[in-house]
């Protein structure tokens, strides 16, 4: 697993440079992945808009800022994503706000579908459920996993599956509303319990 966290390191990228990935592929009507359907690329679109206003408006609380200083150690958060992820679009702002707190941690990502063999070491329930940060000490060794989504937020997904058999679009236009009201604590409080 070390040789396949390595190779797609390799191939990882900033926040930053993801951002600008997925705004230039919007741009040429694209999406990050191979499916390019319409859906796909509505889907990218309002990810692009939800990443921005989060990306301007989200605070990190005191709580996780004082939690942050016991991070003494290098270490790199690897995290799994594409453009089209409803819960990558979510969560990435919010993670990349906490690994700026601390300079010790590196965050990098990479696209799912471009490193299917590093997804299948860290699938979730059997299926490949992104975003999925995992957390690296410097030798490359895995210190812990987070995701797909903030521990509310999965319970509400298991709830909702095993009462209806799925996910339909009320259930996520119930998810996105959650996320709005919860403004990130959840997901920081997750992120805090990880820490070492």
């Amino acid at each position: 697993m070390k040789e396949i966290i390595e190779k797609s390191l390799n191939n990882a990228i900033s926040y930053l440079t993801y951002r600008d990935l997925v705004s230039n592929l919007l741009a040429e009507g694209k999406s990050t992945g191979p499916n390019q359907s319409e859906d796909i690329l509505n889907y990218s679109l309002l990810n692009d808009r939800r990443m921005k206003r989060l990306d301007k408006t989200i605070s990190i609380s005191e709580e996780t800022k004082t939690a942050l200083k016991k991070v003494k150690t290098p270490q790199t958060w690897l995290v799994i994503t594409e453009g089209w992820c409803g819960d990558a679009a979510q969560n990435l702002p919010i993670i990349n706000k906490i690994a700026e707190e601390n300079e010790n941690i590196n965050l990098k990502l990479v696209l799912r579908d471009e490193n299917l063999e590093l997804m299948d070491q860290f699938l979730t329930n059997g299926g490949r459920s992104i975003p999925k940060l995992v957390a690296l000490d410097s030798d490359n060794n895995v210190i812990e996993t987070w995701g797909p989504r903030p521990t509310i937020a999965t319970q509400m997904v298991a709830d909702y599956k095993e009462v209806n058999g799925g996910l339909d679009a009320d259930f996520k236009k119930d998810l996105q509303v959650w996320y709005n009201k919860n403004k990130s604590l959840n997901l920081q409080e997750d992120i805090v319990s990880l820490l070492r």
